[in-house]
C-alpha cells in the first residue's frame, strides 16, 4: 500500500470517532486500531501468509513502518501554505496540469485554499510534471510535495 495512502488512513482514524479500520488491498492487508490508553494509533501490516491466521483481540501488536525515502528525479514543488489541494479552477473545469504536461516557470499548476482564499501556485521551474503527489481535495501541510517536475 502506498505510504500517502496509508498516512491518509491514519489521519482520518485520528481524526474521527472510529475506534478501528482495516483494509484490504490485493494481497496485502492493513488495520489501524485507536486506543484510548495509548497515544499512537497501531497499525499492522499482515503478509499473506499472516491473514490466514487470526490475531489474538487482548494483544496489543505494533508493526515499527518506518518510512521509505523515495528520493525522486527532477525539481520538487512544495507547498507555500497550509490549506486545501485544488488541481482545477472549479469543479468542473480541467485541471491546470496533468502528468506529462509541459510547464514553464511562472505557469499555475494548482490552487491552495486557506482561510477562504484561493491562492494560485505557479511553478519555480521549466520542464515536464512527472509525478502529481497530492489528490484533489486533500488537506496540504506546509513544505509538503505537491508536484514533481523534470
Amino acid at each position: 500500500m502506498d505510504l500517502r495512502k496509508l498516512k491518509t488512513l491514519i489521519d482520518l482514524v485520528a481524526e474521527s470517532d472510529i475506534a478501528e479500520l482495516e483494509v484490504t488491498e490485493g494481497e496485502g492487508k492493513v488495520r489501524i486500531v485507536k486506543s484510548s490508553a495509548m497515544p499512537q494509533n497501531q497499525v499492522v501490516m499482515m503478509q499473506p501468509q499472516q491473514m490466514h491466521q487470526q490475531m489474538p483481540a487482548a494483544a496489543p501488536v505494533a508493526a515499527p513502518i518506518a518510512p521509505v525515502a523515495v528520493i525522486p528525479e527532477g525539481n520538487v514543488v512544495k507547498s507555500p501554505m497550509v490549506g486545501t489541494f485544488y488541481r482545477s479552477a472549479n469543479p468542473g473545469s480541467a485541471p491546470f496540469v496533468d502528468i506529462g504536461k509541459s510547464v514553464s516557470a511562472g505557469e499555475t499548476l494548482c490552487i491552495i485554499e486557506a482561510m477562504k482564499l484561493l491562492n494560485e501556485i505557479e511553478s519555480d521551474f521549466t520542464g515536464s510534471i512527472k509525478q502529481i503527489l497530492v489528490e484533489n481535495g486533500q488537506p496540504v501541510e506546509y513544505g509538503q510535495p505537491l508536484f514533481i517536475i523534470g
